[in-house]
């Protein structure tokens, strides 16, 4: 796999992860990483290939968890959800109060927990849920007291039901192309010139990699992100109008 293209802390990840596929497969020891982004997830399952005897899992603690940790298991181990590394903490509050899921996260690194330790985030009313490995959760459960100013009862555990993961609003309109500015306009309701702006200054992530280029060509499924705004995916190219214009239909995900 050529690394050269690679920064630094992603070649970092690509050697412990390969160190941890060549430990399950001469030791017959599962192993895992931390929690892993989406662009990290994409990353890692090239050096899965290059170790056919091992078998790798993501597993976030839920369903639709976007951060999860890769568990790598040696030959002839089932891959069990039970065998990651992780805990779910729920947060009590009163129902008045509101706590987002920036409070939670700026609450967490203030007591010095790295964000590799902390999976999906999920607010809700009167309490939300999060997933933390597990030699963070001693700290948690005794520390995590306050989130500004509203007062928190954490508890190890899940709750009956998790609280809604937010869903998504469609977003439809035209494109002159599909040209990396173009869909930025559409979706931000940004002027064309403003968009190419937003991807020149590198605020833009196509497929979980920063693009700068405002031509770069997009295409149905593409998942991009813009820092102020949101992420969104292309969820189907249609026709084009009498007038040349592409029909889009994209999703901004809540």
């Amino acid at each position: 796999m050529n690394t050269a293209y690679l920064k630094e802390e992603d070649r970092r990840l690509l050697d412990h992860t390969a160190d941890l596929c060549r430990a399950a497969q001469q030791r017959y020891q599962s192993r895992f990483t931390p929690f892993l982004d989406e662009r990290q997830q994409r990353l890692v399952q090239g050096v899965l290939r290059e170790f056919p005897e091992v078998t790798g899992r993501f597993y976030g603690g839920w369903e639709e968890a976007a951060r999860a940790m890769l568990g790598i298991f040696p030959p002839y181990e089932e891959p069990a959800e039970d065998a990651f590394p992780l805990c779910p903490v729920t947060l009590l509050f009163r129902r008045e109060d509101s706590v987002g899921h920036r409070d939670i996260l700026g609450a967490l690194m203030g007591l010095r927990i790295k964000r590799e330790a902390v999976g999906d985030i999920l607010p809700g009313e009167g309490f939300a849920v999060l997933f933390v490995t597990r030699p963070v959760l001693p700290v948690v459960l005794s520390e995590l007291t306050k989130i500004g100013r509203v007062g928190i009862e954490p508890q190890e555990g899940l709750p009956r039901g998790l609280p809604p993961s937010g869903g998504f609003v469609e977003i439809q309109g035209t494109v002159s192309s599909l040209r990396l500015d173009s869909l930025v306009a559409l979706l931000t309701r940004e002027s064309r010139e403003r968009a190419a702006g937003l991807v020149r200054a590198g605020l833009v992530t196509l497929e979980y990699e920063v693009c700068t280029q405002v031509s770069h060509p997009v295409a149905e499924g593409d998942t991009l992100s813009v820092r102020g705004y949101g992420k969104y995916a292309v969820d189907a190219v249609g026709g084009v109008s009498k007038k040349g214009r592409i029909h889009l239909r994209c999703k901004k995900f809540q």
